[in-house]
Formats: C-alpha cells, sequence, structure tokens
C-alpha cells in the first residue's frame, strides 16, 4: 500500500559524491529538495581511495568550487596533506591533490547538508521512478512511501544490482556491508533505457601500527597557499604519504593463484578501469615488469588503517594475506578490511542530452558512476550540472549547459553523450583539445560568473573574485605593452618560477594570478590561436557532415580517419571533432567541405 508523503520540487536519490553536489546545488538555487540515501551517516563516504584531485580529475574540482559546489569547500576542512603533481611540466597539465579524512569528510558533508536551507534528508531505498507519459512525477521507495517531485536525480553508485567478489566466493552489496539497490534497476530497463555491466575495486585496508614505515620511501610535498577553493589558506601538511612496491615474490603468489580472482575466473562479466588496474591484472598483463608501485596513504586523521593505492583486488582472502607479507614493509601486517572488486548496472550515457537529462524522460537526471564513470572528482562534476539542471527545470527555466571548449566538465559530459562508454570513464588532461585555456589557475574566470548568475556564489566572494580579476587583467596589458617578446622570452629562459617572474616584471599578485600570467607570458602566441580556433568551431559546429562520398574522395584526410568516420558515421562537425585521431587540418577541410553548397564552390 502506497504511503503519499510530501512534495517536493527536486528529489537527489543517492548520497554519494553526485549526490551530494546535485542536493546542494538544487537547494542553494531556492528549490525545495529532498536528499534520499540508505545511512545519513555514510554520505558523502570515500569508500576507495582517501584522496580528492588529481592531474585531470582536480581541474574538475576546480570547476565544481567556481560553480559553487561543496566539495572544494569540505576537502579544505578535512585534508592531511596537499601536493602538486606535474609540477615539471606546464601549468596546464598540474593537478592538485589532496588526502583527506575520509571520516572527517562524510561526517562535514552530511552535517553541511544538513544545516543547508531548502534541502531535507530522508533514509530510504528507492525502488521506482514514477513516469507519467514520459514525464517524472516522483519516486516510490521499498516502505510504501511515495515523494512527489517535478524532477529526479538518480546517483546510484555503485548499488544498481551491485554484486561483490572476494575470490571465488560474491554476495548481493553496494559496498562493504551494504545493501545493493536491485529493484530500481530493474525498474529502469522497463523505462526502456539500455543498461550495462561495469565493475571497479578496492584494495585491502592495513593496519598502520603493523607497517615498518622504516624501510618505506617518503613523499615529499612543496609549499602550496591554495587549495580548490578561491581564497588562500596556509596548508599544513599533518600526514605523511610513502612508496613500496611489489616484487617477484608477490608476482608469484598472485600469478599462482590468479585462477582464485574473480576477475580471471570468470565471475565477473562486468568491464573494469582501464587506468585503475587490479593488482592481478597488472601482473597478467605486464608480466616484462617486475614491480609496480605501491603508494601508503592515511585515511584518517587518527591513522589506525592505511590505504595500500594501486593494490586493489579480489583475490581471496588467504591469498591477499600471503602476498601482501612479500611486500617490503607489510613483512608482518596485519589486514583491517580485505579487498574486493564490485560489479554494478549502469545507464549507457549516449541515452541522456548534455544537461544531463534522459532524453525520453522529462525531469529524469542522471550523475555519476550510473553513467559509466569512476571517480569522486568525475561524480562531483555531474552531480552539480545535474542538480542545477533539475533545479532549473522544476521551475521552467532553460537548462545549463557546459561546453567541452570552456570546461573539463563539459569535455567529460560530453564524451558521455556523445561517445558513450564501453569501459569505466575517467577524466585526463588528454582528453580536453583545448587544455592550454582549460587550467587549474583559470577555472574561476572560466566559470564562476556562470555560478554567480544561477545563484550559487555569494556576492562577497564574487566581490574578491572581481576584483583580482581585475588586477589581472591591468598587469596582461601592462606587460604587453612594456615588454618585448624576445625580453619576456629571456626571463622565461631563466626558469623562473610563477611568482618569481611577476616579480622579475615588477609586480606582486595572488600565487593564482601569478600562474595565470606566466602561463599568458609563456603561451600567449599558441592561445591566441586557440581562440581563433574555438570562434571558427563554434561558428560551424552544427553543420551536417559531408556525404560519405565527398570524404572518401577528399585529399588530406587520412584513410585511417576516412575509416573511423565511416565507422562511427558523425552527422555534425562537433561529432566528428570527438573522433580519435581527428586533426585541426581535417576538421578544417571536413568545415570545408560542408560549407561547399552554401560558398557555391563545385567539385
Amino acid at each position: 500500500m502506497n504511503k503519499i508523503s510530501q512534495t517536493f520540487d527536486v528529489i537527489v536519490v543517492g548520497g554519494g559524491h553526485a549526490g551530494v553536489e546535485a542536493a546542494y546545488a538544487s537547494a542553494k538555487i531556492g528549490q525545495k529538495t529532498l536528499l534520499l540515501t540508505l545511512d545519513k551517516n555514510k554520505i558523502g563516504l570515500m569508500p576507495c581511495n582517501p584522496s580528492v584531485g588529481g592531474v585531470g580529475k582536480g581541474h574538475i574540482v576546480f570547476e565544481v568550487s567556481a560553480l559553487g559546489g561543496l566539495m572544494p569547500q569540505l576537502c579544505s576542512k578535512t585534508y592531511l596533506q596537499a601536493r602538486m603533481l606535474n609540477t615539471k611540466k606546464g601549468p596546464a597539465v598540474q593537478g592538485l591533490r589532496l588526502q583527506i579524512d575520509k571520516d572527517a569528510y562524510s561526517a562535514l558533508a552530511s552535517q553541511t547538508l544538513q544545516n543547508t536551507k531548502n534541502l531535507m534528508i530522508a533514509q530510504e531505498m528507492v525502488d521506482e521512478v514514477l513516469v507519467t507519459d514520459g514525464v517524472v512525477t516522483g519516486i516510490r521507495c521499498e516502505s510504501g512511501t511515495v515523494f512527489s517531485a517535478q524532477s529526479v536525480v538518480l546517483t546510484t553508485g555503485t548499488f544498481l544490482n551491485g554484486l561483490i567478489h572476494v575470490g571465488e566466493k560474491n554476495y548481493p552489496a553496494g559496498r562493504r556491508d551494504e545493501k545493493a539497490a536491485t529493484k530500481l534497476s530493474n525498474f529502469l530497463t522497463k523505462l526502456n533505457l539500455k543498461l550495462g555491466r561495469l565493475k571497479t575495486g578496492t584494495p585491502p585496508r592495513l593496519v598502520t601500527s603493523t607497517i615498518d614505515f622504516s624501510k618505506l620511501e617518503k613523499q615529499e610535498t612543496e609549499p602550496l597557499d591554495l587549495l580548490f577553493e578561491f581564497d588562500p589558506i596556509e596548508v599544513k601538511n599533518s600526514r605523511d604519504c610513502y612508496i613500496t612496491h611489489t616484487n617477484m615474490a608477490t608476482h608469484e603468489i598472485i600469478q599462482k593463484n590468479l585462477h582464485k580472482s574473480a576477475m580471471y575466473s570468470g565471475n565477473i562479466k562486468g568491464v573494469g578501469p582501464r587506468y585503475c588496474p587490479s593488482v592481478e591484472d597488472k601482473i597478467a598483463r605486464f608480466k616484462d615488469k617486475s614491480s609496480h608501485h605501491i603508494f601508503i596513504e592515511p585515511e584518517t586523521a587518527q591513522y589506525l588503517e592505511a590505504y595500500p593505492s594501486g593494490m586493489s583486488t579480489s583475490l581471496p582472502e588467504e591469498v591477499q594475506h600471503d602476498f601482501i607479507r612479500s611486500i617490503v614493509g607489510f613483512e608482518n601486517v596485519e589486514i583491517a578490511k580485505y579487498g574486493y572488486a564490485v560489479e554494478y548496472d549502469f545507464v549507457h550515457p549516449d541515452q541522456l542530452s548534455h544537461n544531463l537529462e534522459v532524453k525520453n524522460i522529462s525531469g529524469l537526471f542522471l550523475a555519476g558512476q550510473i553513467n559509466g564513470t569512476t571517480g569522486y572528482e568525475e561524480a562531483a562534476g555531474q552531480g552539480i550540472l545535474a542538480g542545477i539542471n533539475a533545479a532549473l527545470k522544476s521551475k521552467n527555466e532553460p537548462p545549463f549547459t557546459l561546453d567541452r571548449q570552456e570546461s573539463y566538465i563539459g569535455v567529460m559530459v560530453d564524451d558521455l553523450v556523445t561517445l558513450g562508454v564501453d569501459e569505466p570513464y575517467r577524466m585526463f588532461t588528454s582528453r580536453a583539445e583545448r587544455r592550454l585555456i582549460l587550467r587549474q589557475d583559470n577555472a574561476f574566470l572560466r566559470l564562476m560568473p556562470k555560478g554567480y548568475v544561477l545563484g550559487l556564489i555569494e556576492q562577497d566572494l564574487y566581490d574578491r573574485f572581481i576584483k583580482e580579476r581585475d588586477e589581472l587583467e591591468k598587469m596582461i596589458i601592462e606587460i604587453d605593452k612594456k615588454w618585448s617578446n624576445a625580453k619576456l622570452a629571456e626571463f622565461l629562459d631563466q626558469e623562473l618560477d610563477a611568482q618569481a617572474l611577476v616579480c622579475a616584471l615588477g609586480y606582486q599578485t595572488s600565487s593564482r594570478n601569478a600562474l595565470s600570467i606566466l602561463s599568458h607570458v609563456k603561451y600567449k602566441d599558441y592561445i591566441k590561436r586557440e581562440l581563433i580556433e574555438i570562434e571558427k568551431f563554434n561558428k560551424f559546429k552544427n553543420l551536417p557532415l559531408p556525404s560519405h562520398e565527398a570524404i572518401k574522395v577528399a585529399p588530406g584526410i587520412s584513410t585511417e580517419l576516412k575509416q573511423k568516420l565511416f565507422r562511427h558515421d558523425p552527422r555534425t562537425i562537433a561529432q566528428a571533432s570527438l573522433i580519435s585521431g581527428m586533426t585541426p587540418a581535417a576538421l578544417s577541410l571536413l568545415i570545408l567541405l560542408a560549407r561547399k553548397p552554401k560558398l557555391g564552390v563545385t567539385t
């Protein structure tokens, strides 16, 4: 029997990182929002690595920050260590990565959401999304309770038909000791949504006091004065990370027991993440390697348990015990929790629009692992976008989308909805064609005005942003007038860091502005060229692609690229631009061919 309950503008299903951002954004926009989760004490939980950021992933978190999201705020209050990755490379491919106290993060996420105006949290298992004539009307829970809403956001993580594997054993669960959502997954199929099956995994957790840190290599850090939020912070690292390695003894144990792994026994049907393979996958696929890195990371400030990154496994517990003790520093280690793999259903994301709304079901939005992605950061980026659009939908306002030319979130969403996925999707800087202009240091310049218009950025923060932006624009104009390219090149030859360069140019400014100036001095000609290309692309991106016959005889397009164009059969210039191996020259030629009828050009 149905128990009719309250009516909301927006309902968010799932309290992971996508759900947290979706609920927070919707409520901040002013819509009456309900967040449904299985356990209020596990909101914002980090079930795998206790860290946020990295190359590509960190770019997304900066963009979430610029749009007014919650993840960056939580990170500032719960980080244990901060490192900038890729510092020997250019600013476009550097990435901020934070070790997080995962218990503190989850507790603060829950507390913050409970204190957020317009937001209510309830513990329920959702069985059905209610749809009438292709329009969402609410959800039905396992308890029989029905909640009504104009918009529903599903952020179900690994819970859809979740199945945990440890060796030859398996049992239904979304995470360790947490119930799977089986009815909802089956119901989505009834809505004619095409589902697939993916897999992820997590390593065992180690009792910290039993690790011999004297045998391990400590990771060094460099001073920082900015994290993911706009305002500067005095960064204090309270915990260290360490490195050890697998060895031939480790590999021998794993190789001998490979048939017992759920992955290699045939028990797992789902596809795992290519760029985060299990330890048994590494040994099987890279037989020429004598060792693999293992990073030992703190899980909490108390550091009772350590997370051995790079050691995800679904091997039986006794095998995990044996191979772990073969690793230097782990000779006498005790295992607090064993590793496992989890299979789960996902919805093929090419059934979504760029606002993350299901194309044939008005008011139904999807975000996070349900869309085939992997990672907290990717989930947060989708979550804030879905939450914004769910709120706008409930207000009968136009959708909010982000272009791949202006943000990493835009790159990710465009990849998902245009190309779809056949394996868990992870963000890399290499996925962005315009990464020179999609840097961490200019994320606020790119997106904070949009967050402000949406009502997600407070006025005092926006005022500080405008002041810094105006200061930067003034300095860049003066630098371009005062210094020749030849003189600027001399400064660059000295390999000065950003602040030293700004000082040499006669200025003092924030470290973020200093990075922007360094990027401008280094790459201004390239950036100018990219902006021209973007303007050209935006002008012609919706042009229909030329016929196969025209492409077949076109000079300047490689045979390999022509074959890809025929196989994928893109309909527009924008879709063609996403094909692997597409070059600017080939794209320009396709634009020319597409414009020929309008230009009056004949072949």
